[in-house]
């Protein structure tokens, strides 16, 4: 940088010499310079470059006192700050002016930065400086959770809300604590919980946020948690229930959060006993079973739900005396699985399904498992996806008659809405009973569905069988509600043997009205055995008509219509045997006592005939009248023993048909024997044996296949039953009308007089078999011409 110019000043004092000498040098000064006046000065400063012998220039971006040539020794070269006054650089906006020796440059301003270009630049027209966003770099020059703001050329640091200063970094926010500086506004009812720049509002324990609130927000209102109401069924009339209720609305009013584990517990032993000690809840019908069971299931499930959330998180289990089992887990909401453990069941889940829509406060995931509840569920219906089965089985599937195998697990979340879960749920159930599968028998997994008017069935919509072993069962389930293993044994429906059914009841109805249509318009054949015959051939036409007419349930549902079918079937198929014994009863007066009297009177027959049949339906229906009706058929029920009300009078009246049949065949021996000793030996065997077939239909003897057909799935049996049953009528209407001589003659007479012929060989037959029937009638009135 220069300094001031100026020339040198001599000041001369001292002695004369010295003045002598200084005058003699400059003198030789004067005599050089004059001698080299056009050779290079000697003495050009530093930052100059030589004119001539006598002047010096200073080097571009310096100047000397006396300008840019100068003539004196004695002055030097400065440096030119061209970014000072008076007349400065102009770099442009956004720019800055730096001085060097003997020269300068711009650059951008402190906060800006060139678009292109070089960072160095001499003049205006080469400035492309902008505003640089020291927001954006990294690392970030606010730090912490400050805000950075830019600004031109700069920025700011800024808290949010509920942040301040570092007073050591004041580019550093950190968290203001207003629960303890008295700055939040969170209601009284609620706990002011500190967060990083912020504070939420927490319900006490026990207690939940209000109606239209949530829990951990700012306006949070919280209320205390109470014991949901639960009334009886309505429409269903037991003291037990009654009692057990009033026990309910005791404990809720008698709660407290505070003691919600205690309550729970209390609870389920009052369940326990509700169902151990049942009382008239066992006299009620199924329908009102089952209707106990769904409001039982779903209150259970209600009340649980809301009691768990008033107890600390973590987990909880209670078993009881009855081995009925809870299983809690409340914690906050969070990712990943939870299982949720017990001896019954176990269930694997994730958490995001457990909490409610919406909810902020812990979540609730609980199992409670119950083997007594299974009295309430039994024979309770299945509702089956018949085309699957039908696909399975290549028959149509008419229903299912299950059995329960496990204990009945209701599962339960904080989320309410379980119809239809984001992801699967996996449970594990253990088998109280382990079950030798056979045909057309599976296990299922089955929950309880209810169907909206407070009834339910189970059902499998929604949950399939993953595998078995070990005791237990795994199963996944798309929905929540009370699960349990079920063994089904599906009736499936045999096409053939239906078509045998109803073709040969159809026939069997033809025959049996020309049965009755004969045996009352023949009069050669008139008597007491006749009689029988035709009562006989009533009951079977009747009941085989109610039979293929209304057998068939097909609601599902036990109604009127159904128990009326049932009643009807009962005393015709009753009167049907009884009418077979009187048969057997004639036929051992006629055979055996055939010299000592002529058997019961017409009178003694019809009251025997139908009134002991009425007599046993009557005691039936007036002890157990639910017994009949079942949900497939109309047709006896099996609970509680009540088809022996059939199965004995029939056993009975069998069996004494069949000693009769033994003793019939042994007398018939003896008497052909006696008649014609000199019988051929076929023609005796032949007369035996047709004589037997026809005693062995007619005395309902083929019911024996019946009384023998313990397992449905023997089919041999079960054809031979069907077919012999259903051709009754058939084989009735063949021994006792067409094998009949006299039934023949006027059969054909009948005939002759549709057609209008008189055949010569009409009188001929007509006066050979009066004259048999003479003859015939000479040994027994009543005989009917076999």
């Amino acid at each position: 940088m220069g300094g001031p110019h100026g020339g040198p000043f001599l000041l001369f004092h001292g002695s004369s010499w010295d003045s002598a000498a200084v005058l003699c040098f400059l003198l030789t000064l004067s005599e050089v310079g004059s001698q080299n006046s056009k050779a290079c000065a000697l003495w050009c400063p530093p930052n100059s470059s030589c004119v001539n012998g006598t002047a010096c220039r200073c080097a571009p971006g310096f100047i000397s006192f006396s300008g840019e040539i100068f003539t004196n020794p004695l002055e030097s070269c400065d440096d030119i700050n061209e970014c000072g006054p008076p007349s400065p650089v102009d770099c442009g906006s956004s720019a800055d002016c730096q001085n060097t020796e003997g020269g300068y440059y711009c650059t951008c301003s402190p906060g800006y930065e060139p678009v292109s270009g070089p960072a160095v630049f001499q003049n205006e027209s080469e400035n492309t400086c902008r505003d640089v966003d020291e927001c954006q770099h990294r690392p970030r020059v606010c730090k912490g959770r400050s805000i950075c703001i830019n600004t031109q050329g700069n920025y700011t640091c800024q808290c949010p809300p509920g942040l301040e200063f570092n007073p050591d970094d004041l580019r550093h926010c950190t968290d203001k604590d207003e629960c303890s500086s008295g700055e939040h506004r969170c209601h009284n009812s609620t706990i002011c919980v500190n967060t990083v720049g912020s504070y939420t509002c927490h319900c006490h324990q026990g207690w939940v946020p209000k109606p239209g609130f949530q829990d951990k927000q700012m306006i949070t209102i919280c209320e205390e948690i109470s014991f949901p109401a639960w009334m009886a069924p309505p429409g269903i009339k037991s003291q037990r229930l009654s009692a057990f209720f009033e026990r309910v609305q005791e404990m809720s009013r008698d709660f407290k959060p505070a003691t919600a584990k205690k309550s729970m517990q209390d609870l389920i032993g009052s369940v326990d006993d509700l169902l151990k000690n049942s009382g008239d809840l066992e006299s009620l019908g199924q329908s009102s079973k089952h209707v106990t069971a769904t409001h039982l299931l779903s209150g259970l499930e209600e009340i649980l739900r809301t009691l768990a959330r008033a107890i600390p998180k973590g987990s909880f289990t209670y078993r009881s005396d009855d081995d009925t089992e809870l299983s809690l887990v409340v914690q906050e909401q969070g990712k990943g699985n939870v299982t949720v453990g017990q001896s019954h069941a176990r269930i694997l889940l994730d958490w995001a399904v457990a909490a409610a829509a919406g909810e902020s406060g812990p979540s609730v995931v609980g199992i409670l498992s119950s083997l007594n509840m299974k009295k309430l569920l039994a024979n309770a219906s299945l509702k089956l996806d018949l085309e699957k089965l039908k696909e399975t089985y290549e028959s149509p599937v008419r229903g299912a008659k299950v059995t329960l195998l496990s204990a009945v697990s209701s599962v339960f979340l904080s989320n309410p809405n379980t119809e239809k879960l984001d992801s699967n749920v996996s449970f594990a159930f253990t088998l109280h009973e382990q079950p030798e599968l056979k045909p057309r028998q599976e296990l299922i997994c089955a929950f309880w569905k209810n169907d909206g008017n407070g009834n339910g069935s189970w059902a499998t919509s929604g949950c399939w069988r993953m595998g078995s072993g070990n005791g237990s069962v795994t199963c996944q389930c798309s929905h929540l509600s009370s699960f349990a293993i079920l063994m089904a044994h599906y009736d499936v429906e045999d096409p053939k043997l239906a078509l045998i059914t109803k073709v040969g009841l159809a026939l069997s109805l033809a025959c049996l009205l020309l049965c009755i249509l004969t045996f009352l318009l023949v009069r050669p054949i008139q008597g007491s055995r006749t009689t029988v015959h035709l009562h006989l051939c009533i009951c079977l036409f009747v009941g085989s008509a109610i039979f293929l007419a209304g057998i068939e349930n097909e609601g599902g549902e036990v109604g009127t219509r159904c128990r009326l079918v049932a009643v009807l079937l009962h005393y015709c198929f009753l009167a049907a045997f009884c009418w077979m014994s009187l048969e057997g009863v004639e036929l051992y007066f006629l055979v055996v006592r055939v010299f000592q009297g002529q058997g019961l009177r017409k009178l003694w027959l019809c009251l025997i005939g139908y009134g002991v049949p009425l007599i046993i339906v009557g005691i039936s229906a007036g002890a157990y009248s639910k017994g009949y009706g079942r949900e497939k058929f109309c047709w006896l029920n099996f609970e509680g023993g009540f088809l022996w009300s059939f199965v004995g009078p029939v056993t009975f009246i069998v069996l004494g048909n069949a000693i009769i049949f033994v003793i019939t065949v042994w007398k018939l021996t003896q008497k052909f024997s006696e008649i014609n000793p000199d019988i051929k030996k076929l023609k005796k065997v032949r007369v035996l044996t047709i004589t037997a077939i026809a005693q062995l239909f007619v005395l309902g003897c083929t019911w024996v296949f019946g009384l023998l057909l313990f397992d449905p799935e023997s089919w041999v049996l079960s054809y031979i039953f069907s077919i012999l049953n259903c051709l009754q009528g058939f084989f009735l209407f063949v021994l006792y009308c067409l094998l009949n001589k006299k039934v023949r003659e006027e059969y054909r007479k009948w005939a002759c007089m549709v057609a209008g012929n008189r055949y010569s060989e009409f009188a001929t037959t007509t006066s050979a078999s009066g004259s048999s029937h003479n003859q015939t009638q000479a040994l027994r009135p009543s005989e009917s011409g076999m």
